[in-house]
């Protein structure tokens, strides 16, 4: 018997193991969001007031109005997340030499426009408020006057906004509210459509670019 033993011991050592459960496979990790994107969008502009002579910067004015697509439209490209709308805004002078000279040119300007969504949704406002008084207080002076000259109207003041836009936005537009305006001679606010009441210039986004589609694979 001592020697059965120690045979039959080996023998059932020697069985495997069956009925192992084996461990899941790990899933790869998801892959990591898009980097931010900041670039100049794709703009449209209904009346562009013209280049700067020194910045070389594009000027677009802002209308007056109430529906969108009359307004300065901004397309969004594909993303995943709000979108960072940037822009200056500047109110408008009509520049005169004579006025100037004279003392006489003095204007305090406050002009409010609206950015909103293609549906008419109001997203934000944005206000700049500046004061002319000489020559020096043009943002720049603008090309295609007269003559191959410089126009009389011209940028004043600048005030840099930024806005959130909604991630199911594609595209924006941007419209004037009211103007009002305080000179030597006495005030006046501007509502009427059609009437430009401000300038915007230097636009850009910031974005995270959506993932590209899965293509659909046939069965």
């Amino acid at each position: 018997m001592s020697r059965v033993l120690p045979l039959l011991a080996a023998v059932v050592f020697a069985v495997p193991v069956f009925g192992q459960t084996r461990k899941p496979a790990r899933k790869p990790p998801p892959p990591p969001p898009a980097a931010l994107k900041q670039e100049a969008p794709e703009i449209t502009c209904p009346t562009p007031l013209g280049v700067g002579v020194k910045s070389k910067v594009s000027f677009c004015d802002v209308l007056t109005g109430r529906d969108p697509a009359q307004g300065v439209l901004i397309k969004l490209p594909p993303h995943k997340g709000p979108v960072t709308l940037s822009f200056d805004l500047h109110n408008r002078h009509l520049y005169s030499e004579e006025q100037s000279k004279a003392n006489r040119g003095y204007a305090r300007y406050t002009a409010t426009v609206g950015v909103l969504a293609m549906d008419n949704t109001l997203i934000s406002r944005a206000v700049v408020q500046s004061e002319f008084r000489t020559a020096k207080d043009l943002v720049d002076r603008v090309g295609g006057g007269a003559d191959g000259g410089v126009k009389a109207v011209a940028p004043t003041g600048t005030e840099a906004i930024k806005i959130t836009i909604p991630e199911e936005e594609e595209g924006v537009s941007v419209l004037g509210e009211k103007l009002a305006v305080e000179r030597l001679d006495g005030s006046a606010i501007y509502t009427q459509p059609g009437r430009p009441i401000a300038d915007i210039s230097n636009v850009s986004i910031e974005y995270r670019p959506a993932p590209p589609k899965k293509l659909k694979t046939r069965k």
